[in-house]
């Protein structure tokens, strides 16, 4: 008889196994770290005050190149042209149109003194500050430049009675002086030069102009045509001829 029957060995049953390590994680690499805002504003603002002497010194030249050929505010320092312009008005004047044409009647012209006394002697900072303040229109030397319009041009003869104004025998026609009366009417009459200007204030009774010490005005003597009032604000407005 058969015994009791042997359990078959099978393959090999539990085997113990070593325990397998993680993989090695990966070594760190170097990463740019991007800046924050305030690091991005403090950069910024580093960078434009190493600018800025380079930003003023080109703001100045243009300043000068501006002053010098193209445009130059001016302040009103009288009433001469009341109400055209009053004082404390201050005006834009081009600088280039009497390069391209000669000055017409009726035009608003900035023109220097005619008769100039000898200038005070200016340190180089003084005369920085002058300029400055004179290209800025802050302020006016009334007897260094002068504002006047054109009345009469070279070769006519120019006259006044009873405050009409007659150029060459003819009246002229003179819309910027509505509503204004005057006492001080005769003048004349007298022959413009060549290459000289007439010129007079609005405010005919208040007003050095051609019919009294300043006289002619040389064409050399113009530093340009006033066209529009930038200051007060409430007095913004072009500045027409005839």
């Amino acid at each position: 008889m058969a015994g009791p029957e042997e359990p078959l060995e099978g393959p090999s049953q539990a085997i113990d196994a070593e325990p397998v390590a993680d993989p090695p994680a990966p070594a760190p690499t170097a990463t740019t770290t991007k800046p924050g805002p305030d690091k991005k504003r403090k950069k910024g603002a580093v960078a434009f005050l190493g600018e800025l002497p380079v930003l003023l010194l080109i703001a100045f030249l243009l300043a000068l190149l501006i002053k010098t050929f193209l445009v130059q505010a001016f302040y009103i320092p009288s009433e001469s042209m009341e109400h055209t312009l009053n004082i404390g008005d201050r005006v834009l004047v081009n600088k280039v149109v009497y390069h391209l044409h000669p000055p017409r009647r009726g035009d608003i012209i900035v023109f220097s003194d005619p008769h100039p006394t000898v200038e005070t002697h200016r340190n180089p900072l003084s005369a920085f500050l002058h300029w400055l303040t004179e290209g800025l229109g802050v302020s006016t030397s009334p007897d260094k430049d002068f504002i006047k319009r054109v009345i009469g041009l070279p070769g006519e003869v120019v006259e006044m009675h009873r405050c009409v104004v007659y150029i060459n025998g003819q009246p002229l026609s003179e819309p910027y002086l509505k509503g204004l009366t005057f006492n001080n009417c005769e003048y004349g009459p007298t022959t413009i030069r060549p290459d000289s200007l007439f010129v007079m204030g609005d405010n005919r009774d208040d007003s050095n102009d051609s019919r009294f010490q300043l006289g002619l005005i040389p064409y050399d003597k113009v530093i340009g045509r006033a066209f529009i009032t930038i200051w007060p604000p409430s007095r913004i407005h072009l500045l027409h001829g005839l």
